[in-house]
C-alpha cells in the first residue's frame, strides 16, 4: 500500500511517501515545503517526489491527513490537495491530529499529555491514554494557560510532551515529568495513518474537516456583530 502524507499544519510543512502493509512499514522519502508557500509548492513538490521514487499519482493508494491544531490557511491546503486527490483516485483517508502526532512520540505508557503553543497565551492541549504502544484519544481542547494547569494538577499525567520550550517551563509547576521533542512533521503522521488506513478508519471525502480547536477571528468578529 503506496501512502501519502501531507502536513501543513504548522510554519513549515511536508509531504511523505510511505509503504505499508499488515507486516511492514518502509518510509520511501520526505519532501519538505516552506512556509508561505503551501499552495504554490505542494502538487509540484508531490509530482517531483512522485516521479523520482517511479510512481505516478495512480499509484497511491491511501492518504494520511493531518487535520490539526494548527495554522487556518495551511491546513486549509493541505486538506483541500488531500480532498480533491482522494475523490478523483476514490482511496481512502485517514486523519491524524498533530496532538496525537505529538503524543505518539511520548516514551512510557499511562496519561500522556500532549501540548501545543495557541497563542494568545493559550494552549492546545490532548490527553491520551498509552498502553502497549496504541493511544486512545480523551479529549482535545483550547485552554487558557491557567486552566491547562489546573487540568494537569488533576490529572497527573505521566508524561507531558510538547514541542514548545516556554510551555515546557510553564509546564513544569504542575510537578510532571516534562519532555521537549522536535515538534512531529509529515513522518510521523504517515506511521499514524498507515496503522489507521490498514485498520480501516478512514473517513469520507464529504466528512474530512480541518481540527481547528478554535474558532477563526472572521468567524469570532462576525458572531460579535450580530
Amino acid at each position: 500500500m503506496l501512502i501519502l502524507a501531507i502536513d501543513t499544519s504548522g510554519q513549515s510543512g511536508g509531504i511523505t511517501l510511505a509503504e505499508a502493509n499488515a507486516g511492514s512499514f518502509h518510509v520511501v522519502e520526505t519532501a519538505a515545503i516552506a512556509g508561505g508557500t503551501f499552495s504554490a509548492q505542494l502538487i509540484p513538490t508531490l509530482a517531483a517526489l512522485l516521479k523520482k521514487h517511479g510512481y505516478g499519482v495512480k499509484d497511491l493508494d491511501g492518504f494520511a491527513a493531518a487535520s490539526g491544531p494548527g495554522s487556518f490557511t495551511g491546513l486549509r491546503v493541505g486538506l483541500s490537495a488531500i480532498k480533491g486527490l482522494a475523490e478523483t483516485l476514490h482511496k481512502p483517508i485517514a486523519t491524524v491530529s498533530v496532538l496525537e502526532a505529538l503524543a505518539s512520540l511520548a516514551d512510557r505508557d499511562g496519561k500522556i499529555a500532549a501540548a501545543m503553543d495557541a497563542g494568545r497565551k493559550e494552549v492546545f492541549l490532548g490527553l491520551y491514554e498509552k498502553s502497549a504502544g496504541e493511544l486512545s484519544r480523551q479529549r482535545e481542547e483550547l485552554l487558557t494557560q491557567q486552566d491547562f494547569l489546573a487540568t494537569l494538577s488533576t490529572g497527573r499525567p505521566a508524561v507531558i510532551i510538547t514541542g514548545d520550550s516556554a510551555l515546557a517551563e510553564l509546564a513544569a509547576a504542575s510537578h510532571s515529568a516534562v519532555v521537549v521533542v522536535t515538534s512531529p512533521g509529515s513522518e510521523v503522521v504517515v506511521r499514524i495513518g498507515a496503522r489507521k488506513l490498514l485498520a480501516g478508519e478512514t473517513v469520507s471525502v464529504e466528512a474530512l474537516d480541518a481540527n481547528y480547536l478554535r474558532r477563526s477571528d472572521a468567524e469570532i468578529f462576525f458572531k460579535g456583530t450580530r
